[in-house]
C-alpha cells in the first residue's frame, strides 16, 4: 500500500511511494507525530537522479525488516533536496560541521522540534569498511533516545546554538563592505594559477568539477585585463572537458563530473543547471576566441538541453539519472553511455569498428567497469575523415537509441530554468539559431504562467504545468530575473526586462539584510533552525552572487541607483573570499569584472525589420566587454529607461555606448562598435 509520499509531485519522493516505510513528507504534522508519539525524526534527503540515494532505497528503504525498525520507533520524513534547498542547507551545514564532510543521501536524527543530534550519509545494510549498518545505527539511535534522553537533547541544544552563532551578515560587517578592486581580482587569478591543473585542464584532483562559474571570471578578466593566464586556463579546461568522457561524444552535454582527474569518467548523471551554465561559457569562449571547437559544444549542448529536457509544458527538466538497465533488468551506472570494442563491431562492422575505437578511445581494457569504455575524443581529428566519422556519429547513436533511456527527474526548477534561459538565448543569437532564443522564450513564459504568482512571488518548482507548494528561495529569483535579462538583451521585448525588476525587487524586500548582505530564504519563509545564508559557489552560482549580478544588470538597464547600491554592498563578500577561495565564489568574482567595467550599456535604436539595426545589434551581443548589457527598441522607445532620447543619426540606425547612462558619441558602423566593445 502507498504510503503519504503518493500524494507529492517530486519524482523523487514518488521513487519511495511505494516503500514499507511510513514515510512523510516534510510538514509540521510529521513532527507533531513525532512529538506525540516521543520518538525522533529520521530525516533523508536525497534527489531523483543520486546514485547512492538509489542504492540506499534499494537496500534499506525497500527492505520489510529495516522498515519495521523504522516505523516502530522513528517519524520518518524523506526530503527532495532540489525541493528544499533550505532544508538541505541547513542540515548540510551542521553535518559538515560535525563530520567533516557531507553529501546525499544525507541522514540526520532529529529531535522532535527539528535540532539535530546525530548524522551521516550513505549507510550499507550490513557493516562494510569500517562503516556501522544502517539498522546498528538505528539500534544505536534508538537506545540513546530511550535511555540518554536528556544526553541527546543537550548534544542537539549545542549544535543548535553552534549553527545559530555562525552569523556571516555580523562577521561581514565588521569588514569591509564595497566591492574589489583590480587588486583583489588580481589576488584572485594569482590564486587559481596555483590551483590550476596545467597537464589536464581544471582546478584541484579527483573528483573534478566543470568550474563553470570560475571560467566565467576568467573570460571577463582576459577581456579587461588582457591576461593571457585567464584565457589559457579557460582554453585547456573547456577542451580537455570536451574531449574528455564527461562530454557526451555522440549527444552532446556533460555529465556531472569526473570520479578521476582527468575527465576520463564520469558520474554519468546529467543535470540541466551543469549543462546550462557549459552551454553559456563555450559560447563565451566562441565570442571571446572564434574557437570552433567552442562553437561545437555550445551548440551541441543547447541542443541536447531542448531534446532531452524540454518538457511538454516548455520548460526543462532537472537531470538525467546516472543509472539505466543494462539489459538485463539491472540498473547499472553508465550503461546507456558506454562501449566496448565488441559492442561497436555490432553496430559498425570490423573496418569501421577500428576507426571508432581509435576516435574515441575504445580499448580492450576500457576505461570503465567490466571492460567497458567511456567514449573520449584524443588529439585525433586530423587523421580521419570527416565524413565517414560523422557516418559512424549517427550509427552509433541510432544503436545507443534502442537502449533502455536513463531515467528523467521532469519537475521544473525555476532557478535552473532561469539559467536556461539565459544560455539558449545568448546561444541561439550568437549562432543564428532562432529555434534556441523560441525555446528560452517558451521557458520563460512558463515561469511567468505557472510559478509566479499575483504578487510577483516564485513557486520554485512545477509539474505538468501544476506548481509546487514549495517557496521560491533566492536563487530562483537572481537566475529567473538574470534568465529574463539575458533573453530582453537577446528578443528587444522590454517585457522581460520588466519581469526581472518585479523579481529583483522581491530580494530587496524578502531576501536582504540590513547590512546589505542577503538570505537564501525570504523573511516570510518556514522558519528553520537557522536561516540560510551561503555566498559561496555550490554547483550553481550562489543566489547571493547571482542576486548581485542581476542587480547590476538591471542597473545598467534603467539607471537605478537602488540596485546598483544593492549590487555593490552584496559585492562585499566577494572582496572578503575572492583571494582566499576564489574556486568557490567565481560568479561573484565575474559580477565585480562587470562592476569594475561599468558595466558597460550598449542602446541600440533602429527599426525592428531593418538590417542595419540587425548587424548593430549583433556587434553588440558580440562584444566581449564584461557584463555588457544590451537594449535593443525603435526609436522613441521609452520602455527600457537605456533607449529613452536616443535618436536615430542622420536618419540612421545607431548604437550608444554608456557607463552609468553616460554615453560616447553614438556609432552607426557594426565594426567601430565592436572595437569600442573590446577596448
Amino acid at each position: 500500500m502507498p504510503n503519504r509520499l503518493a500524494h507529492e509531485t517530486s519524482p523523487y519522493l514518488l521513487q519511495h511511494a511505494d516503500n514499507p516505510v511510513d514515510w512523510w513528507p516534510w510538514c509540521p504534522e510529521a513532527f507533531e507525530e513525532a512529538r506525540r508519539r516521543g520518538v525522533p525524526v529520521l530525516l533523508s534527503v536525497g534527489y531523483s537522479s543520486c546514485h547512492w540515494c538509489h542504492v540506499m532505497a534499494h537496500e534499506s528503504f525497500e527492505d520489510e525488516a529495516i522498515a519495521a525498525l523504522l516505523n516502530e520507533h522513528f517519524v520518518s520524513v524523506k526530503v527532495d533536496r532540489e525541493e528544499r534547498p533550505d532544508v538541505d542547507a541547513v542540515y548540510m551545514e551542521a553535518v559538515q560541521a560535525a563530520t567533516g564532510q557531507g553529501g546525499w543521501p544525507m541522514t540526520v536524527f532529529l529531535t522532535p522540534d527539528a535540532e539535530p543530534f546525530y548524522f551521516g550519509t550513505y549507510f550499507p545494510p550490513a557493516p562494510r569498511h569500517g562503516m556501522p549498518s544502517f539498522p546498528q545505527v538505528l539500534e544505536g539511535v534508538r537506545g540513546a533516545w530511550a535511555d540518554r534522553r536528556d544526553e541527546v537533547g543537550e548534544v542537539a541544544g549545542r549544535i543548535v546554538a553552534d549553527l545559530s552563532g555562525r552569523s556571516l551578515s555580523e562577521s561581514l560587517a565588521k569588514g569591509d563592505q564595497v566591492p574589489p578592486g583590480p587588486e583583489d581580482l588580481a589576488a584572485a587569478l594569482l590564486a587559481l594559477t596555483r590551483d590550476f591543473d596545467a597537464v589536464h585542464g581544471g582546478f584541484g584532483g579527483a573528483p573534478k568539477f566543470p568550474p563553470s562559474m570560475v571560467l566565467e571570471f576568467l573570460l571577463r578578466h582576459h577581456a579587461r585585463t588582457e591576461s593571457e593566464a585567464a584565457l589559457q586556463m579557460v582554453q585547456a579546461t573547456a577542451e580537455a572537458m570536451a574531449r574528455g568522457g564527461i562530454y557526451d561524444q555522440l549527444g552532446g552535454g556533460f555529465a556531472r563530473y569526473a570520479v578521476d582527474a582527468t575527465w576520463t569518467v564520469p558520474h554519468f548523471e546529467k543535470m540541466l543547471y551543469d549543462n546550462a551554465l557549459l552551454c553559456r561559457t563555450y559560447a563565451h569562449l566562441w565570442r571571446a576566441t572564434g574557437s570552433d571547437l567552442a562553437r561545437r559544444v555550445a551548440v551541441e549542448t543547447a541542443e541536447f538541453i531542448v531534446r532531452e529536457l524540454r518538457t511538454g509544458q516548455g520548460g526543462f527538466a532537472s537531470a538525467l539519472d546516472a543509472d539505466s538497465d543494462d539489459g538485463t533488468g539491472k540498473h547499472v551506472e553508465g550503461a546507456y553511455y558506454v562501449w566496448t570494442p565488441g559492442q561497436l563491431r555490432e553496430v559498425l562492422g570490423e573496418r569501421d569498428a577500428g576507426l571508432a575505437a581509435h576516435y574515441f578511445g575504445v580499448t580492450d581494457e576500457g576505461t570503465f567497469e567490466e571492460g567497458a569504455s567511456v567514449l573520449q575524443l584524443p588529439d585525433t581529428d586530423d587523421l580521419v575523415d570527416a565524413d565517414r566519422i560523422e557516418s559512424v556519429k549517427e550509427r552509433l547513436r541510432a544503436a545507443r537509441d534502442t537502449r533502455p533511456r536513463p531515467g528523467r527527474d521532469d519537475k521544473v526548477v525555476a532557478a535552473w530554468n532561469g539559467l536556461a534561459v539565459a544560455a539558449l538565448a545568448e546561444t541561439g543569437a550568437y549562432f543564428d539559431r532562432p529555434d534556441f532564443v523560441q525555446a528560452a522564450t517558451d521557458a520563460a513564459d512558463l515561469l511567468v504562467r505557472v510559478h509566479m504568482d499575483w504578487q510577483a512571488r516564485l513557486h520554485r518548482t512545477s509539474r505538468d504545468g501544476v506548481a509546487g507548494a514549495n517557496s521560491g528561495v533566492l536563487e530562483d529569483y537572481a537566475d529567473v530575473a538574470e534568465g529574463f535579462l539575458a533573453l530582453a538583451s537577446v528578443t528587444g521585448e522590454g517585457v522581460w526586462a520588466e519581469f526581472a525588476g518585479l523579481f529583483l525587487d522581491t530580494v530587496l524586500v524578502h531576501f536582504s539584510a540590513e547590512d546589505g548582505t542577503l538570505y537564501d530564504t525570504a523573511d516570510d519563509a518556514e522558519q528553520l533552525i537557522r536561516r540560510p545564508q551561503d555566498p559561496t559557489d555550490n554547483a550553481t552560482p550562489s543566489g547571493w552572487t547571482a542576486a548581485a549580478g542581476a542587480l547590476l544588470s538591471y542597473a545598467a538597464l534603467t539607471g537605478s541607483g537602488l540596485h546598483r547600491d544593492a549590487a555593490e554592498r552584496a559585492l562585499g563578500v566577494v572582496k572578503a573570499l575572492g583571494g582566499r577561495a576564489p574556486r568557490f565564489i567565481g560568479w561573484g568574482l565575474a559580477v565585480a569584472e562587470a562592476a569594475l567595467d561599468g558595466p558597460r550599456e550598449i542602446a541600440v535604436v533602429g527599426p525592428g525589420d531593418d538590417p542595419a539595426t540587425r548587424a548593430l545589434h549583433r556587434a553588440a551581443l558580440l562584444g566581449t566587454a564584461p557584463g555588457a548589457v544590451v537594449a535593443l527598441g525603435e526609436p522613441g522607445t521609452e520602455e527600457v529607461p537605456l533607449l529613452k532620447d536616443r535618436p536615430l543619426v542622420d536618419g540612421r540606425p545607431a548604437a550608444y555606448v554608456c557607463r552609468h547612462f553616460t554615453c560616447e558619441r553614438p556609432v552607426t558602423d557594426p565594426e567601430e562598435l565592436g572595437e569600442r566593445l573590446r577596448s
